[in-house]
């Protein structure tokens, strides 16, 4: 999206810490309901059940904060930066192809020729913005 930054190591771990909480909440319930019912939970018990929660959390980091801080390889932000090779020259105005897909694309940098690797740049509506690609 335009104006979107990457998501920081900041931002996915308030994510994850988000996505934690309702677990978090029903371990509350839970706790709350078995007092309530006057159950006898020793306290070594309770301790084994903090730790298997650390556990989790650890568990998600390790997972998730990698996926959410990784490239997108789908839409505006997965096109930036593609490689393609132009199918109809660019003059400057023509077609590339990126990724197995035929693209309307515009050249910022003059006449690109047929067979020439490209670089995208940006995007305007459904047109790429290419320049040639540096070796």
């Amino acid at each position: 999206m335009p104006g979107s930054s990457p998501m920081t190591r900041r931002k996915a771990w308030l994510t994850v810490l988000f996505s934690l909480l309702d677990e978090a909440i029903l371990l509350a319930l839970v706790i709350l309901g078995i007092w309530y019912f006057h159950v006898k939970i020793t306290w070594p018990l309770v301790v084994v059940i903090g730790l298997l929660v650390l556990v989790f959390a650890f568990i998600m980091h390790k997972a998730i904060i990698p996926s959410l801080l990784r490239k997108k390889l789908t839409g505006l932000e997965g096109m930036i930066g593609a490689v393609g090779r132009v199918t109809e020259p660019l003059d400057p105005s023509g077609t590339v192809m990126i990724k197995g897909e035929y693209w309307q694309a515009r050249s910022a940098g003059g006449f690109i020729g047929v067979e020439e690797d490209v670089e995208v740049v940006g995007i305007t509506g459904l047109t790429l913005e290419v320049r040639r690609k540096t070796p």
